[in-house]
């Protein structure tokens, strides 16, 4: 199945792939997103139905129908809670783009290993920290005793909001269409947003 033989505007220029799909649980409960491909495969084997539609036509070679804006799927699935993902971004919105060391806001961050890697520091979240160029050159292979240092605050993992692989899958760009679904929705910070 070619993604342009099957997703068609109803004007006739081919969709660009910009369509993505929210995945409801059987319990309404949001899941992730998918693309527009991924959906129309779980809608037309019965394994999902269609909540909302983007006002945009798909046709296969048989029958066009509405492009899947909103899908529930047709039994429960139980699944593990998602975990942060260890990463810069990640650490920097944990720390609220602030250095731990000397408490300065800024968009120029490092991460820091709070235990050196050279000294058996692990690559962890409660090793990591965001770190301003200054703090982390003053610090550099030193322990925090070594350097005269002091965290602000210790390092943990954080906990997943509510709609994190929502977040994560889309950052920002959310329809409107789900709003209603993902009640108290935010996206996720951004060094750009955080002031």
């Amino acid at each position: 199945m070619d993604d342009q033989q099957v997703t068609q505007h109803t004007n006739g220029n081919h969709l660009n792939g910009h369509h993505p799909v929210l995945v409801l649980n059987h319990n309404y409960e949001p899941l992730n997103v998918c693309n527009l491909r991924r959906a129309i495969v779980l809608v037309l084997s019965g394994k999902a139905e269609v909540l909302e539609a983007y006002d945009v036509t798909v046709a296969s070679a048989r029958q066009r129908f509405d492009a899947p804006s909103v899908i529930r799927l047709a039994y429960l699935i139980r699944r593990p809670r998602p975990r942060v993902k260890l990463c810069r971004r990640e650490i920097f919105i944990r720390d609220d783009y602030t250095c731990q060391y000397c408490g300065t806001r800024t968009h120029d961050l490092t991460i820091d290993h709070v235990v050196p890697r050279s000294r058996g520091g692990g690559h962890t979240w409660s090793n990591l920290v965001s770190a301003c160029r200054v703090c982390n050159h003053r610090k550099g292979g030193k322990t925090l005793a070594e350097a005269r240092l002091t965290l602000r605050r210790e390092p943990f993992e954080p906990r997943p909001g509510r709609y994190y692989t929502i977040q994560r899958a889309l950052n920002s760009r959310v329809n409107p269409d789900w709003l209603p679904f993902i009640p108290g929705y935010e996206p996720l910070k951004s060094a750009s947003s955080s002031g």
